[in-house]
C-alpha cells in the first residue's frame, strides 16, 4: 500500500468517524451552539467602535445576559444591543473599558447582581480578573487570533459536537469538559464545589437562553442551585462586599461617560427563594442598591418595584426561563419608554 492510498483510507475513516459522532449527538437532541470564549466576546466588543448615540450596550453578569433578550429588544426598539455581560463577573472592568477606550456616547444598561457588583475591585479576584481577561484579549488580540475565530465560526454554526452544550446529558461533551467531570475525591479538608453544568444556550451575537433541560427537569436545576449555595454560604472563600470601593470605582467612570453625553440605566433582574434571602442578608437593598441609585442619580429598575416583573419562572433561583425572559424584556422596554429612560 503506497502513501497516497494510506492517506486516502485515513481521510475516509476520519470522515466516517466524525460523521458518526455528529449523528450520535444529533440523535440525542443536541444542536450547534457557540463557545462563549474570549474570541467571541472580543468580536462582539468590536461592534462598540461603530455604535451611535442611539444604540445600546449591556454590561453586567449572567442575569442581564439571560434575562434581556436581544432579538426582542431589537424588534421593539429598532436597535440591536451589544451584549458584553458575562457569568460570574462584575461589570466594572467592562464598563471602564467602554468608557475609557471608546468614544461611544449612547446608552449603557448595567445589570446589577449585588453580590458581584459590590464584591471587590481587587484585580486578582475572579469577578474582576475574568472580565478583565476578556478586555485585555480584545485590546491585544493578534491577526492570527482573529483569523482563527473567523475560521471556527462555520464549524460552531453547523457542527454540534464541536462545542459544549449541557455537559454530557447536560451539555459538555467535548473531551476537555468530559475530563473535567471526573472527580478524584477530596484530598483536603477544604470543601469542593459541586459540578457546575452549562445551563444556557448561546448564539453568535452572545444572546443566551436557558437550556430546556434546566427549565423542565428540577434535578438539573438543582445542580445549579447547589453551586449557588456553595458560593453564597461561605464555602468559596468569598470576602465581604466592598461597597465603598466598588461604588467609587463605578461613579468615577460614570462621570466621565456622562460628561461626553452618555446615558446609563441600572437594572436589577429577578432572583428567588434561598438565593434572594442570602442576597438580602449580605447585600441588603437599602444599604447597597438604594444607596447606589441615590448616589448616581440614574434611572433604575428593580424587579421588586414592578408587578409585571414579578412572578416569573426562575428554575435555579437566579435566571429566568426562556419564555419568561421574553416577557421580562418586553415589559422592561415598556417601563423604560414610559419613563423616558429610552426614546424610541
Amino acid at each position: 500500500m503506497n502513501l497516497k492510498q494510506s492517506l486516502l483510507i485515513a481521510f475516509v475513516l476520519g470522515v466516517i468517524s466524525l460523521t458518526a459522532w455528529e449523528c450520535y449527538w444529533r440523535s440525542q437532541g443536541k444542536t450547534p451552539t457557540f463557545q462563549d470564549d474570549n474570541a467571541l466576546w472580543a468580536s462582539t466588543r468590536s461592534r462598540v467602535e461603530k455604535l451611535t448615540k442611539d444604540d445600546f450596550v449591556f454590561v453586567g453578569s449572567s442575569r442581564i445576559h439571560f434575562d434581556v433578550q436581544l432579538e426582542i429588544w431589537e424588534n421593539l426598539t429598532g436597535k440591536k444591543p451589544v451584549q458584553l455581560a458575562m457569568g460570574g463577573a462584575s461589570p466594572l472592568p467592562v464598563f471602564r473599558d467602554v468608557v475609557r477606550n471608546t468614544d461611544y456616547n449612547g446608552t449603557i444598561v448595567v445589570g446589577i447582581t449585588p453580590p458581584l457588583f459590590f464584591s471587590t475591585t481587587f484585580p486578582q479576584a475572579p469577578p474582576i480578573s475574568g472580565p478583565q481577561e476578556k478586555v485585555d484579549h480584545y485590546q491585544n488580540r493578534t491577526y492570527a487570533q482573529r483569523f482563527n475565530q473567523w475560521l471556527s465560526l462555520p464549524l460552531q454554526r453547523n457542527i454540534a459536537f464541536v462545542q459544549s452544550y449541557e455537559d454530557m446529558l447536560a451539555g459538555n461533551f467535548d473531551l476537555k469538559s468530559l475530563i473535567e467531570t471526573i472527580k478524584m475525591g477530596n484530598r483536603t479538608e477544604k470543601p469542593i464545589m459541586p459540578p457546575f453544568y452549562d445551563f444556557g444556550v448561546i448564539s453568535e451575537d452572545r444572546n443566551v437562553r436557558m437550556a430546556d433541560k434546566f427549565e423542565k427537569d428540577s434535578t438539573w436545576a438543582q445542580t445549579v442551585i447547589d453551586v449557588w449555595m456553595f458560593c453564597l454560604q461561605g464555602n468559596a472563600d468569598m470576602p465581604p462586599p466592598d461597597k465603598e470601593g466598588t461604588s467609587s470605582f463605578f461613579l468615577e467612570d460614570l462621570q466621565i461617560f456622562q460628561e461626553r453625553g452618555g446615558k446609563v440605566i441600572l437594572l436589577r433582574c429577578p432572583s428567588a427563594n434561598k438565593f434572594r434571602e442570602i442576597e438580602n442578608k449580605i447585600t441588603p437593598r437599602e444599604a447597597f442598591w438604594d444607596e447606589l441609585v441615590k448616589k448616581s442619580g440614574l434611572p433604575a429598575y428593580h424587579f421588586e418595584d414592578y408587578k409585571q416583573l414579578q412572578g416569573l419562572r426562575i428554575p435555579e433561583w437566579s435566571h429566568l426561563a426562556a419564555e419568561d425572559a421574553d416577557h421580562f424584556t418586553k415589559e422592561l422596554i415598556k417601563l423604560m419608554q414610559k419613563d423616558g429612560a429610552i426614546n424610541l
